[in-house]
């Protein structure tokens, strides 16, 4: 199958790329610099230098290409810039028109069949202790509604009679990332750096378990699916739990006015999430490698 990828060197798509050579799949990857591009051809894949930003530059550069997986992304870099809401600019930017430069090419041929979107599962407003599936109400903060009008270029895509799939990723984690360095560095200091309450749920995915299912989306129905693992745990839970495997007293939590001064970044990250994966096991192959997120953690912390 012929595939083409944005986002090829990002934490997902750096992932998603080999795993696609080695299925057999012909893949063309972007590659914004000399170097990366070098790096994408070591994997095995065609890589495609193109602004993302120009429509008619986008529709030369797929070219073929039955299946555009769009993983592209401009998160802020880790520490006190994320938390700053215009840090996001660029992520916005990024969800409004190149999901909309993509998809408006794989529309203006005839080889494209599937259109696979990033978006992100903490967009769902609080759900206590309730499971929450894709039907779940979306409460998305100021920063990041542009997550929406990306999750509608695949419906869009879909409503031309092709496959547009929305993979909502929960919040990412994994070896050698500053914001996962920082919460068990936290841990060993005494501190949960996570925003919210002790009994509060999060729902966790790591780098290959999401890398994963952007693979397994190849095959599944359209619409839109949570990429998340199989339990999501209270944050008292996995604070403890993470005291235990670093051998460290059990950590204290920030205090509600945190939160308040942090806004609406702050605020997201501070709700309870118990968000159900079913629909994506069910659709497909995909089973995350770590049912935990205590799992992963563990993973990383032995090395």
């Amino acid at each position: 199958m012929q595939i083409f990828v944005a986002g090829a060197t990002g934490v997902v798509g750096g992932r998603v790329v080999p795993a696609l050579v080695a299925a057999g799949h012909d893949v063309r990857a972007v590659g914004r610099t000399p170097e990366k591009r070098h790096r994408l051809e070591e994997l095995g894949a065609r890589a495609v230098e193109v602004d993302l930003f120009d429509a008619a530059a986008v529709r030369s550069a797929i070219g073929d290409a039955e299946v555009i997986i769009n993983v592209a992304t401009a998160v802020p870099p880790a520490g006190i810039r994320m938390m700053l809401p215009w840090s996001w600019r660029e992520m916005d930017r990024v969800r409004r028109y190149v999901s909309a430069n993509l998809v408006d090419a794989a529309l203006a041929g005839d080889h494209a069949r599937r259109v696979i979107q990033e978006s992100f599962a903490p967009i769902y407003a609080d759900g206590g202790d309730a499971w929450l599936d894709d039907s779940a109400e979306v409460r998305p903060a100021r920063y990041n509604r542009s997550v929406l009008e990306a999750e509608a270029q695949a419906d869009r895509f879909t409503r031309a009679g092709r496959a547009g799939v929305v993979l909502r990723f929960a919040f990412m984690y994994g070896p050698d990332d500053p914001v996962t360095e920082q919460l068990l560095d936290g841990v060993r200091h005494g501190w949960f750096l996570l925003f919210g309450t002790p009994d509060a749920y999060g729902s966790w995915i790591a780098h290959d378990d999401a890398a994963a299912a952007v693979v397994a989306a190849l095959d599944v129905p359209p619409g839109t699916y949570n990429v998340v693992e199989d339990e999501p745990m209270r944050r008292r839970e996995l604070a403890d739990g993470l005291a235990r495997k670093l051998d460290v007293n059990p950590p204290r939590f920030l205090p509600g006015w945190a939160t308040a001064l942090g806004g609406g970044i702050a605020a997201t990250v501070a709700r309870s999430l118990r968000i159900s994966n079913r629909k994506l096991r069910q659709a497909s192959d995909w089973t995350p490698r770590h049912p935990t997120t205590l799992d992963g953690l563990e993973a990383i912390v032995r090395g």
